[in-house]
């Protein structure tokens, strides 16, 4: 029998991995990382969204992050020399791992940045074990 590694992250890479964008397409990069009993993701989402242009939501055990960076109105395009900043709709899906705490998350945005926090569940936490005497 081989043994192999339990990687928690697999589930979240491999989703992550499917939705690279097309041209012309927008899509905030992400960061994913353990903080001590929580993974956290932190999501670049500069100008022009707010707090109430997104949306998070958690569908069959998938995180969901949906918005929109809306163009400025101060200007036609048609008076542009050049474009290059991206703008639209954006969807980011993961798959949470069954370690995570789903009723527990939480998020906060500040200065463009999105961070959410995915609490780890209580039985996925380590733990000692302790050795009772005969």
């Amino acid at each position: 029998m081989t043994l192999v590694r339990w990687d928690p992250f697999r589930d979240l890479m491999t989703l992550q991995q499917r939705q690279l964008p097309r041209y012309g397409e927008w899509v905030p990069a992400v960061d994913i990382f353990e903080k001590g009993d929580d993974l956290v993701i932190r999501a670049e989402i500069p100008g022009g969204v707010e707090k109430d242009d997104l949306d998070i939501r958690i569908e069959d055990n998938t995180l969901v992050i949906s918005g929109e960076r809306k163009r400025d109105a101060e200007f036609e395009e048609r008076d542009a020399y050049r474009l290059e900043r991206s703008f639209g709709h954006f969807t980011r899906s993961f798959t949470l791992p069954t370690t995570v705490d789903s009723a527990r998350i939480s998020a906060s945005f500040k200065n463009g940045v999105l961070e959410l926090t995915l609490p780890k569940a209580e039985q996925a936490k380590p733990h000692k074990i302790e050795i009772l005497a005969a």
